[in-house]
């Protein structure tokens, strides 16, 4: 199931049921796992790990070097889990040494035509990126999130679990886990409900989060003080809690509804915001 068409260095590792296409490019130090489907016309350049059943579209480029100015051919390298589906022209760049080192892609990803993830990303499991969706160097992506087409998020941004970023937004500041963006720049819209009921939620859940939303972002409250207000209730139940940590661990502000701006640099003397957006919001 190898092409002999396909150029493929000695030192790269291909597991069992590896099909390799016509003029694809597999370069040296790349280990691919066991049942992977790789089409004709892609590079994948290494230090790479790819794991079991992954399928890669023609012109893809994955585990090319970063073109950051502080690269200078260090062996930096790319991780990908199991099950993910890389579509035609998507692009993934591997680490770079000032920072992990690593690019980490996980589980059940499903990167749609033309998508970037820049050097350093660590993309969680069962993400969605619609095409053309771009996140740069040093964004955490959570699991389940989901992200619309032509959206991009800067570097060193967080994007938490089970999050909806609309179709064309851009992120300009850490997302918490459940919301749903939109915008240019981004807005916090609401919950992202549909998500979650996809996902099984139930309704006493959902209810749950809506209320720990609402202490957030509609009642003035300051990020410690909402999170404090949030304590017992994080605790009890796990979802919340997820949501609460996914505000602490924002280092760029969180996310804020339309027309409040952003926060201030002393985010923790800032409140959220109690404007209602404009979009609806699923909440």
């Amino acid at each position: 199931m190898i092409d002999p068409r396909s150029i493929i260095d000695p030192s790269a590792e291909l597991g069992n049921s590896v099909t390799v296409g016509p003029w694809t490019m597999i370069g040296p130090d790349v280990v691919i796992g066991d049942d992977c489907w790789i089409a004709p016309h892609v590079i994948l350049k290494g230090p790479t790990t790819i794991g079991r059943n992954n399928r890669i579209y023609q012109f893809a480029t994955v585990g090319e070097d970063t073109p950051a100015f502080a690269y200078s051919g260090e062996p930096t390298k790319l991780e990908i889990g199991d099950d993910n589906v890389i579509r035609e022209g998507v692009t993934i760049h591997r680490g770079l040494i000032q920072d992990l080192g690593t690019t980490v892609i996980g589980n059940h990803c499903l990167l749609m035509a033309y998508v970037h993830v820049g050097h350093d990303c660590i993309v969680g499991d069962h993400v969605i990126m619609a095409n053309n969706a771009s996140i740069s160097g040093h964004v955490r992506v959570g699991d389940h999130a989901n992200f619309g087409g032509y959206s991009g998020v800067p570097q060193y941004r967080i994007v938490g679990a089970y999050t909806h970023i609309a179709a064309m937004s851009l992120v300009l500041k850490d997302v918490p886990a459940y919301l749903t963006v939109s915008g240019n720049p981004a807005y916090a819209v609401g919950l992202n409900v549909e998500g979650m009921r996809r996902r099984g939620y139930d309704d006493e859940l959902i209810r749950t989060l809506r209320r720990a939303h609402k202490v957030v972002y509609r009642e003035g409250r300051t990020v410690i003080e909402a999170c404090e207000e949030l304590a017992g209730l994080a605790q009890e139940v796990p979802e919340v809690g997820l949501f609460v940590r996914s505000i602490g661990d924002s280092q760029h502000g969180i996310i804020r509804p339309r027309g409040r701006g952003f926060l201030a640099e002393d985010e923790a003397q800032t409140s959220v915001g109690d404007g209602q957006p404009t979009v609806k919001a699923a909440d």
